[in-house]
């Protein structure tokens, strides 16, 4: 279970990683040690499952995304383990429907983006590929919404 202070704490830390617990716990009207407790919970529970560093992509030469739909023959398990694997992949997906993954990397041009498909296709289970290039990206979080929760979750 996790109550409404839970849940503004998550919202803070959603919003600003590295506040300092000090402005979480005025925020929450709790003492420092409290909160840092509840933080600590939740980070053992895994609702809190780390904290990251968001860096821009094009400042390291990974400006272009692409999506990459990839129709298996059924040894997913092996498919997900190589495609994890390759450092340009971001997020790798098992997806319902004709695709047996979704994947997302990031790259520095598409001439990367050809060498980088040229490493998938021949990966054990990989029959098809379509990839889409994104030309802009609008919104990329991975920030949970939590207003409509209602304090009664169960992890």
């Amino acid at each position: 279970m996790f109550d409404e202070i839970d849940i503004h704490i998550l919202e803070i830390l959603q919003e600003k990683a590295r506040i300092p617990n000090a402005e979480v716990a005025r925020q929450v009207g709790m003492a420092p040690s409290a909160v840092l407790e509840r933080i600590r919970k939740l980070e053992e529970r895994g609702i809190i499952e780390g904290y990251e560093v968001r860096l821009n992509p094009a400042c390291f030469h990974q400006g272009l995304s692409a999506f990459v739909q990839i129709e298996t023959d059924g040894t997913d398990a092996q498919t997900a383990t190589s495609l994890s694997a390759i450092p340009s992949v971001q997020e790798v997906h098992q997806v319902v429907g004709p695709d047996g993954f979704l994947v997302k990397l990031r790259t520095a041009d598409h001439t990367t983006l050809a060498k980088i498909l040229q490493q998938i296709r021949p990966l054990a289970g990989v029959k098809s590929m379509r990839t889409q290039v994104v030309l802009e990206t609008v919104k990329e979080t991975r920030r949970v919404d939590l207003t409509e929760h209602n304090g009664n979750g169960r992890h």
